[in-house]
């Protein structure tokens, strides 16, 4: 059998990154990424896996580049055995009532969070009914929770939590579940460390700067290697759940 193919959003760095090694030098799979931007890690593994791994710049906000995007990895590796939904943003960050972020501003964080998800899906369901497949949503904590401040990441990580549940009852040979990664020691934890005061209380912001002090934060080499294992081996009793990565449903998927 052909080694299985992963498509990959948000591969460029942190949690995207880390999921992407799991599945090149640890799971034997055949990977596609696509973000915005090739950094200088992801271009080290176009290095070292010239056959297994296919990196593709898009604007994931951009529907048609995103469409031709998942074509081009589906023709490229011939099928499509996973799809890791990971891209986000947190901006902009603020009250729901600031005056200084306009309705545009949310429906740019909602083109990225949340209708990208919604393209990337409809051009690689055809592949993933054919394979069935699985698709991971990478969510948050923040699907359920409602920390000041973060109005529309919150409302964007609950929809596509809704997305994921819907999923997987309309397409029910295919695995379709949102997990929470938890504090992850990546880029975004430091930006809301720096910046984060501003609009945050200052019980939520300490919060997060004491858990980076604490060491505590999740490596995100952990929590990607359990994404990247569920993309390939989920099964269908996950299907339309929201699971924390380090919860008994995903005990089997962490390294022994």
């Amino acid at each position: 059998m052909p080694n299985p193919v992963v498509v990959i959003t948000g591969a460029s760095r942190g949690i995207g990154l880390a999921v992407t090694q799991s599945l090149l030098k640890e799971l034997n799979a055949n990977v596609v990424t696509i973000s915005r931007t090739r950094t200088p890690e992801l271009s080290q593994l176009i290095e070292e896996h010239k056959q297994s791994l296919l990196t593709i710049e898009c604007d994931i906000t951009d529907e048609p580049a995103l469409q031709s995007a998942i074509t081009r990895g589906k023709d490229h590796f011939g099928q499509i055995d996973g799809l890791i939904l990971n891209a986000a943003t947190l901006d902009s960050m603020g009250r729901i009532d600031n005056p200084d972020i306009s309705l545009d501003d949310w429906k740019r964080h909602f083109d990225v969070n949340f209708f990208s998800l919604i393209t990337t899906i409809r051009a690689s369901l055809p592949a993933l009914r054919e394979s069935k497949g699985r698709i991971v949503f990478v969510s948050s904590g923040a699907a359920t929770g409602g920390i000041h401040g973060w109005g529309a990441y919150n409302a964007s990580k609950a929809a596509m939590n809704s997305l994921s549940r819907t999923l997987a009852n309309e397409e029910p040979s295919i695995v379709s579940l949102a997990i929470a990664p938890g504090r992850v020691d990546t880029v975004m934890q430091t930006i809301l460390r720096d910046s984060g005061a501003a609009h945050m209380t200052a019980t939520d912001h300490k919060n997060f700067v004491d858990a980076f002090n604490e060491g505590i934060l999740v490596n995100p080499h952990d929590v990607g290697y359990v994404i990247a294992g569920l993309s390939l081996r989920a099964p269908l009793s996950l299907s339309g759940q929201f699971v924390r990565w380090d919860n008994e449903e995903c005990k089997d998927f962490r390294r022994k």
